[in-house]
Formats: C-alpha cells, structure tokens, sequence
C-alpha cells in the first residue's frame, strides 16, 4: 500500500521536476575547472621548485610526511610580491627517512626592489649564530636541532635554520626551503648536466676523482660530489661555499636555455623527475608569484658574495663577521644596497664564470 501512495505521489510530480540535463552539464564543467585549478597548482609549485633548484642547487621544502604538504599549496589569486625580498635555501645530505645530520650548504637569495638581478650570498657554514632554544652555536648544526631523529622533520629543520639566520643577520627571510643530495643528482641530469666553472684544480676525497680547472659539464653524481669537496681547497670550507654558487649560476643558466621557466611542459616533465612531495615555503606570498620574481631577476647575470670574516679556532671552529666590514655589509643587505657593497668591495665577489 505505501509503495502505491509513492508511485502515485512521484508520479502527480513528475511533471514540474526540472529536467536533468542543465544540471549535469554544471556539474561537469565545475569538475572541469577544478582539474585545471589542480594543474595550475601542480604547475606553480613546479615553478618555484626549479627557480628555486636554479638559484643554489638546494632548495624547495620537502615535507616529512605526504599528507601535510596540500595546506601548503599556494592560494591562485595571490599578488606578486613588492619590494626586496631574501630567500633562504638550504642543502642537507639526510632526507625525510635517514636523519639529517648538517646543513651542508646554506645560502641567502637577495632579490632587490628593481628585479636587477640574483645576489647570491653564501652563509658560511660555521657562521656563529644564536639557535632559538639552545643559544650560540655553528649554522651547520641548527638544521639537526630542527629536524630530530631518528625520523627527521625537513621542514622543521628549515625553520629553525632560518629563525636562526634572521635573527643573526637581522633579515626578514621571505621564502625558502631544502633540497637533498639526492634530488639534486636527479635534477641535473634531467637537465643534462650543468656547466660549472672552476677557479681551481679540484681532487675528490671521496671519489678519487680529479676536475681540472675551467668550465665543464657536469652530471648529478659529480656535481655532488664537487659540492661535497673542501680538504683539498685553498681555502676549505669557503672554498667550498663558493663552488655552491658556481654551481647554481651554471644551473640556473641551464634552465634558461631550456626555457624551463616559461614552458609548462618542460615544468611538468621535470618534476617527474625531482619526485613527488616537493613543497616550497612559500612566506605570504604563493608558488607563481615568487617564480615571476625570481625568473625575472634571473635574466641578468648573478653575483656571488662571501660575508666579510674570518675563522677562529677557540675553543672551536667558528666564522665570525669581521667587526669593521660585517656591520657595513648587513646595513647592505637590510637596505636593498648589496650592487653598491659589492661594487666597493670586490674581493668579497665571487667569481661565477
């Protein structure tokens, strides 16, 4: 009796209910725009990934589990990013399942006002600085305080870093990230390797293997093993940070001629091979926005600068700012004035080429 009362009763109404098709064709173009709005996405953090990888070799936040990377996806309708910005990128030989014991390489983007140009500052890796919580220590050891063990968290390890280096230099540090050994061996030679320009004779400790001086194309496996490499250099662990930045001009000049930035395919295609989770820490602003920035500041040739200081043995190896150059030189930095500190003093330049 009641499956009667409800045939009859959908039948009485069958005649007003509004038809199916309208409704059907919203829904299908709704799921369309949400699978271009994911692409988009997809794409800009590729974007900032490579930008990112081009300007030191290590870079993007790759999170420690894969579910806590989507709340960091950026907003679509973020603005590009006004005024000087500094980007912090750091390189550890750890990854999210072995702990990460140093902050091998860590270096200090300055993007100024005007777009000119890339400053690549290369932040030595004993630099004394004051670790939130476990106060003055060497830079290389704030990542592991950060990350723990015995399962590291990378983008814990990046925060304290970079609170560490703001306070020390006083900073504000816009967006930045990590980037492991690993993945910068795969991402080299998806590029096909990249040529980077020794001032010096370079013998691997660790390999055995000898890089004659000039300019030579590397593939992920020497790369590395040339950006690991500070016994043998004249000045060791200097040496060392500026073979890092040598590393990430010959990088980024690649991506230039592979029209990396500009071409969605060559993005997409890349990021295959960096691998999944690949996350940067974006500040306030988003993936796409912080790409335009540094892609546009990227067309001019970068400068490679050393902090004015000098290392100290007592009681252990530390770099300290020189205290008649190092005050001049963050006044520099914080002012957006490093093209006229650099011009002045040019000892502190590196030679990229």
């Amino acid at each position: 009796m009641i499956e009667d009362d409800l045939r009859a009763a959908f039948a009485r109404h069958e005649g007003i209910t509004p038809p199916t098709g309208p409704l059907r064709a919203a829904i299908d173009r709704a799921v369309v725009r949400r699978r271009r709005r994911r692409l988009r996405l997809r794409l800009g953090g590729t974007a900032l990934a490579v930008v990112a990888a081009a300007l030191a070799g290590f870079t993007v936040v790759a999170p420690q589990h894969r579910e806590t990377a989507s709340p960091l996806l950026p907003q679509p309708a973020a603005s590009a990013p006004t005024g000087a910005l500094n980007m912090l990128l750091v390189g550890v030989d750890g990854n999210a399942d072995r702990a990460a014991r140093f902050a091998d390489s860590v270096l200090l983007v300055h993007v100024p006002a005007d777009r000119s140009r890339l400053y690549l500052v290369a932040l030595p890796r004993y630099l004394e600085v004051s670790v939130p919580g476990h106060g003055p220590d060497r830079l290389n050891a704030t990542f592991s305080f950060g990350a723990g063990t015995p399962e590291p968290d990378l983008s814990r390890g990046y925060q304290v870093t970079r609170d560490a280096v703001a306070d020390t230099l006083g900073v504000r540090i816009d967006a930045g990230g990590v980037l492991t050994y690993s993945a910068v061996r795969k991402l080299t030679d998806a590029l096909g390797g990249v040529q980077v320009c020794l001032p010096q004779r370079v013998h691997s400790v660790h390999t055995d293997r000898v890089y004659p001086a000039g300019c030579q194309r590397l593939d992920g496996t020497a790369s590395v093993d040339v950006l690991r490499q500070r016994v043998q250099l004249p000045d060791g662990v200097l040496d060392r940070d500026r073979n890092a930045e040598r590393y990430a001009a010959g990088l980024l000049h690649r991506l230039q001629e592979r029209d990396t930035f500009t071409n969605p395919v060559v993005l997409n295609s890349l990021l295959q091979h960096l691998g999944s989770g690949l996350v940067a820490d974006t500040g306030d602003s988003s993936l796409p926005a912080l790409a335009l920035v540094a892609a546009k500041a990227a067309t001019a040739e970068s400068v490679g600068l050393l902090p004015p200081g000098r290392h100290t043995e007592e009681p252990e190896m530390r770099f300290r700012l020189d205290p008649a150059l190092g005050p001049g030189f963050l006044a520099a930095l914080r002012d957006d004035r490093l093209g006229e500190w650099a011009a002045a003093h040019p000892d502190q330049v590196t030679r990229l080429r």
